[in-house]
């Protein structure tokens, strides 16, 4: 079962939508965490072997310098997903990407394009 943490930016509601499908997804604001920085959100991905979903870049830089291996982290460049299309989105780009998620990657979701680098990120 994929395991995902939802970063503050995308809607609360993807979490629970993704739960009915059987994915074990929460959100930052469900656990407290809705005011943590990038780090610990990272930490706590790393700690609960979590993929990350964010809208923001730095994750992917901030995993590039540290040569970090974990954990995946699924970035998402499209703009005012509701809850139910990040939801359909990620289902998608877990039933495409799952190996490389598990393994350990940066994965980039555009509108028509989804790029995956394995992790570490080599400088």
């Amino acid at each position: 079962m994929m395991k995902l943490l939802i970063d503050q930016g995308l809607p609360r509601s993807a979490a629970a939508r993704l739960r009915e499908v059987g994915c074990d997804a929460v959100h930052v604001g469900e656990v407290g965490a809705a005011t943590a920085t990038d780090e610990d959100i990272l930490r706590m991905g790393r700690e609960q072997d979590r993929a990350v979903v964010t809208l923001d870049a730095d994750f992917h830089s901030l995993l590039a310098l540290s040569g970090a291996v974990s954990p995946s982290v699924i970035r998402i460049r499209i703009e005012g997903l509701d809850g139910p299309a990040l939801a359909d989105l990620l289902e998608l780009v877990i039933r495409s990407c799952r190996a490389d998620i598990e393994q350990g990657a940066v994965v980039t979701v555009q509108e028509r394009r989804v790029r995956v680098r394995l992790l570490p990120i080599l400088r």
